[in-house]
């Protein structure tokens, strides 16, 4: 493609609130000798898009910085690897100085860019990747989560939570759910074994029932981290995912953690290498393939509503949707 055709692209030039996301035409990039240009397909909006446009989470942003990070597409070029029609994805773009997939047209990094399972729907693709390779890389990475042992997911009904039970369930952990009544059923078809009310003031003690021998690993999607209650409820060497809640202050109850051999593990999915990244995008393909990784999509917008789907991801309109937000060029 010449330098003079344009695309329709959601950019900002500057960090802030989702109004300053704009809808307009920028030109098509052109691919680098690593990178292949790929036509958008679908698109999902996550918790770190709206951290990275709002300035919370700082990183470099060439301006016009297109938004966005994950996408489902078809390759445009032929490169190493690649051929044109094939259809590809990407879960890591928008960050870093890397711009984001919220546009017609993207250039991803080839080592970033990963082949979608022939017949697999997009839409649904497209919901799981960034859930399932944070879920990924918090169980496995961190976690180094065994098979057989005991897995606590906290918020289980929502998109990193729902891919968190379906990741240690494949693997074969036993896996405890927190959700609210009307998630149950959900929770149960991603393979959770036990599902406990999170608005039940005895939440806690119906965990250590349920898990008399101590929870292995505990995930709480909330960011809020109740650690005077959570960490009592770990095994020795048990160990807790620290992944949200940036205005977090809890209380930590040093004896309680020491005394288990437990540890806290925080990470950010941003900082993960293109190995790690790789290895994940491995394992999500192998359960898309299976038809073993699903996402519920609770709304489906035009890339015009870009602006608003940051807005309903915030939680800045009224009657968010359950499940992802998935956006259509």
């Amino acid at each position: 493609m010449s330098d003079q055709e344009t695309m329709t692209a959601a950019y900002i030039t500057r960090p802030g609130p989702a109004d300053e996301i704009r809808i307009g035409r920028l030109p098509v990039p052109e691919p680098g000798p690593s990178e292949v240009l790929v036509k958008v397909r679908a698109l999902a909006v996550n918790h770190v898009d709206t951290f990275v446009r709002s300035g919370a989470y700082r990183t470099c942003l060439p301006y016009p910085f297109v938004i966005g990070r994950d996408l489902v597409g078809t390759v445009t070029t032929a490169a190493p690897g690649f051929a044109p029609g094939d259809p590809v994805w990407c879960d890591s773009l928008g960050f870093d100085g890397r711009q984001g997939s919220f546009s017609e047209y993207a250039a991803v990094p080839a080592d970033r860019l990963y082949h979608l399972p022939r017949g697999v729907d997009p839409e649904n693709a497209v919901a799981s990747l960034h859930t399932a390779a944070t879920a990924y890389l918090g169980l496995f990475r961190e976690a180094a989560l065994r098979i057989g042992e005991t897995v606590v997911v906290t918020g289980a009904g929502g998109g990193v939570g729902s891919a968190t039970v379906q990741l240690a369930a494949a693997y074969g952990a036993r896996v405890i759910a927190t959700a609210r009544p009307d998630d149950f059923d959900w929770c149960r078809r991603c393979g959770a074994d036990e599902v406990v009310d999170y608005h039940d003031p005895d939440m806690y003690p119906e965990i250590a029932e349920l898990a008399p021998d101590g929870v292995n690993v505990f995930w709480d999607n909330a960011g809020r981290y109740h650690l005077e209650q959570t960490i009592p409820l770990l095994a020795l060497g048990g160990r807790m995912i620290i992944m949200a809640g940036l205005g977090a202050t809890p209380v930590l109850p040093v004896g309680e953690l020491y005394t288990r051999d437990a540890s806290l593990r925080g990470f950010a999915i941003s900082n993960a290498t293109g190995a790690e990244l790789t290895a994940a995008a491995t394992a999500i393909n192998h359960l898309l393939a299976r038809g073993a990784l699903v996402s519920r999509i609770g709304a489906r917008l035009p890339l015009t509503e870009a602006a608003r789907s940051h807005r309903l991801q915030e939680g800045a309109e009224p009657h968010r949707p359950r499940g992802r937000i998935v956006v259509l060029p």
